[in-house]
């Protein structure tokens, strides 16, 4: 055991970033509020299903791609505890072998989930007898889905006070709830000069600047590439910057056409600086992922909600719509519209980054920690449970 008796087993997933980025701040925060802690971060679905995860992977994310409204049918239909939510949750069980060796070989002092599976699992074991530790878990988006939801878990960590309403509606003890924003990577809590970041990307300091992000799987789509000579409506030349992530097609269809337009534009691959792309820039474009909507929260950044896919991301976009830091475009038409408006009226941003300045200020990453490693097994469940979960 280390010298401070802290040993954090993190769960996460590679179903889409926001799970394993959440995970890499908390375990970043561990280390460096506790020196000589232990942290333990896997993904908890090539863990516990290592021949299949790949291709389930490959299929989710082609299929929330392909049939985003039967993605949303689903979600939607499991949003509140029942017996469709039911049948799926058994899915956590599977695996539940490989989940108690792991817990017997790092022996934790507490596990963190930041994947909906991972804290099904967790709750599984406690509730069998098999292993005793406290459970939490990190919930990465603005959501009070059932999936999210189950008996063993000690703490939930969530983003805002929406959530938590939504979780004491669906039953949660209120004394098991902390909102405490979802954990970003501290680069994000920084304060940065946006004529310098500017600079030091090799941008015009003085041109107006929109930053396009459709997540780490270049999820934005094809259709930006297709329709973006519509921008040469916009009223002033503005400098367009698009992080295609790991979509290496969608970047080269960009990339061509920036020597076709009058405005400048930036096409790049995954990055790992995106704090100072997101410094840099008077206003962001993306499809609404909890990390990537807090991060922007976090540097101030205005937001124009691109097409949200059906579930968490339509629960996400409307906490920015309620707190007023955000518009919505559900097309390109749409999109240019809000630009259009943006340039020809400045204060409009303006107002918008007033609200954001004017929201309490979370190390949200710190808050986690300390509440996570201060956590203690409330109680136990009989393993016949008699809710449904």
């Amino acid at each position: 055991m280390n010298k401070n008796g802290h040993r954090v087993l993190i769960l996460s997933g590679s179903y889409g970033d926001g799970h394993k980025q959440a995970a890499e701040a908390i375990r970043r925060e561990v280390l460096h509020r506790y020196p000589g802690a232990e942290t333990v971060l896997l993904d908890f679905m090539e863990w516990t299903h290592p021949f299949t995860n790949t291709i389930g992977r490959y299929m989710f994310l082609k299929g929330l791609q392909t049939f985003p409204s039967a993605y949303g049918y689903v979600y939607n239909k499991t949003r509140e505890a029942n017996m469709f939510s039911y049948i799926l949750k058994r899915f956590n069980r599977l695996g539940l072998g490989r989940m108690l060796k792991l817990l017997q070989e790092v022996e934790p002092t507490v596990v963190v989930s930041t994947f909906p599976p991972a804290a099904g699992a967790m709750s599984a074991v406690r509730a069998y007898g098999l292993y005793e530790v406290p459970t939490v878990t990190v919930i990465t988006d603005h959501t009070d889905h059932s999936y999210w939801v189950y008996p063993e878990t000690d703490k939930y960590l969530v983003g805002s006070g929406t959530v938590l309403e939504g979780l004491i509606h669906a039953g949660v003890s209120r004394d098991k709830i902390e909102v405490t924003g979802i954990p970003i990577r501290p680069e994000f809590q920084g304060t940065y000069e946006r004529s310098q970041t500017r600079i030091k990307l090799g941008l015009d300091p003085e041109m107006p600047t929109v930053l396009f992000m459709g997540g780490g799987c270049g999820m934005m789509g094809s259709e930006l590439a297709h329709r973006l000579e519509a921008v040469e409506s916009l009223p002033v030349r503005t400098q367009l910057i698009v992080v295609c992530g790991n979509n290496e097609k969608l970047r080269s269809q960009i990339a061509e056409l920036a020597g076709r337009t009058r405005h400048r534009i930036i096409a790049t691959g995954y990055v790992n600086n995106v704090h100072e792309w997101m410094a840099a820039a008077d206003l962001l474009v993306t499809k609404p992922g909890g990390l990537t909507i807090s991060e922007a929260m976090a540097m101030k950044l205005p937001i124009v909600i691109y097409k949200a896919l059906p579930g968490q991301e339509e629960d996400n976009a409307r906490f920015l719509l309620a707190s007023g830091v955000a518009v919505k475009a559900g097309n390109m038409t749409g999109l240019i519209s809000h630009l259009d408006g943006f340039l020809r009226n400045p204060s409009l941003l303006s107002a918008m980054r007033g609200k954001l300045e004017s929201m309490e200020r979370m190390n949200a990453s710190a808050e986690a920690v300390r509440i996570m490693l201060q956590t203690r097994v409330q109680r136990r469940y009989a393993p016949v449970l008699q809710e449904i979960w």
